[in-house]
């Protein structure tokens, strides 16, 4: 486990692995554009990262809950619930072999999700140089 340099970070990094997962769902669409019977399918991930940032900006913490039995199941982790969900696209034009995909929404929504991805990644790495400037500059000044 490396060094925090924002409690957003995690969330950046998060949505950086789901944008990868999705650019290999669009690929995977892509590669199925010919084969009879495939529905396209996507991953929604935005409303878990969402709750996750929410989260991250309450200001009261959170009580654990206290086991007076060692009976007593322990709590769910929280965190399980909060799972992005992979779903078929909404069929924009079945055609007549059943395939779902088309051809132009795949790559716009690929061209997107690059965009996307480009974005997170650097202001990931604008945050890591800003940190790294000031350990170089601490460093100078002993």
């Amino acid at each position: 486990m490396g060094i925090e340099i924002s409690k957003y970070a995690s969330i950046a990094e998060d949505a950086l692995k789901y944008r990868g997962i999705r650019q290999d769902m669009i690929a995977g669409n892509i590669a199925n554009v010919d084969t009879p019977f495939y529905k396209a399918k996507d991953i929604g991930f935005e409303e878990m990262l969402a709750k996750s940032a929410s989260l991250l900006e309450e200001k009261e913490p959170r009580l654990k809950m206290a086991k007076t039995d060692g009976m007593h199941l322990s709590p769910a982790e929280e965190t399980s619930a909060h799972k992005a969900d992979i779903f078929f696209r909404p069929n924009h034009g079945t055609r007549n072999d059943g395939n779902s995909v088309d051809l132009d929404v795949e790559t716009t929504e690929m061209s997107k999700n690059a965009i996307m991805i480009n974005a997170i990644a650097a202001a990931l790495k604008k945050k890591s140089m800003l940190f790294k400037s000031m350990i170089d500059t601490s460093s100078r000044v002993s």
